[in-house]
């Protein structure tokens, strides 16, 4: 089972753009869909986008089409989430998880039963 490590958040203009990283320990990597996950205080985490394991498919939730790229790259064993035009209700805590099993569409549906969560990597977006 591979390990996952968030990095690239922190603190941006609202308008502005971040790249958030999502390492994966291992050599399964490209065995696994991907997934990019949020959650704000208060609030339940929710799905943001996921890309299917050779990298050809993605899938966003609508607040973030048009805005943000999901990527990977299987011989860096690395995720990627391109976050541009940032709003404030972007701030949140973002998760990488990661599943054998799910197809990328139903990886919002099965958030509490993915194999793989990181640890997590803070955006804050200041209006």
């Amino acid at each position: 089972q591979v390990q996952l490590v968030e990095s690239g958040g922190g603190l941006v203009q609202a308008g502005g753009s971040l790249r958030l990283s999502c390492a994966a320990s291992g050599r399964t990597f490209s065995s696994y869909a991907m997934g990019w996950f949020r959650q704000a205080p208060g609030q339940e985490r929710k799905f943001v986008a996921s890309i299917s394991r050779n990298g050809i498919f993605t899938y966003y939730t609508d607040s973030v089409k048009g805005r943000f790229i999901i990527s990977r790259d299987n011989a860096k064993n690395t995720m990627y989430l391109q976050m541009n035009s940032l709003k404030s209700e972007d701030t949140a805590v973002y998760y990488c998880a990661a599943d054998r099993l799910t197809t990328i569409q139903a990886m919002g549906a099965r958030t509490r039963s993915l194999e793989v969560w990181g640890q997590g990597t803070l955006v804050t977006v200041s209006s």
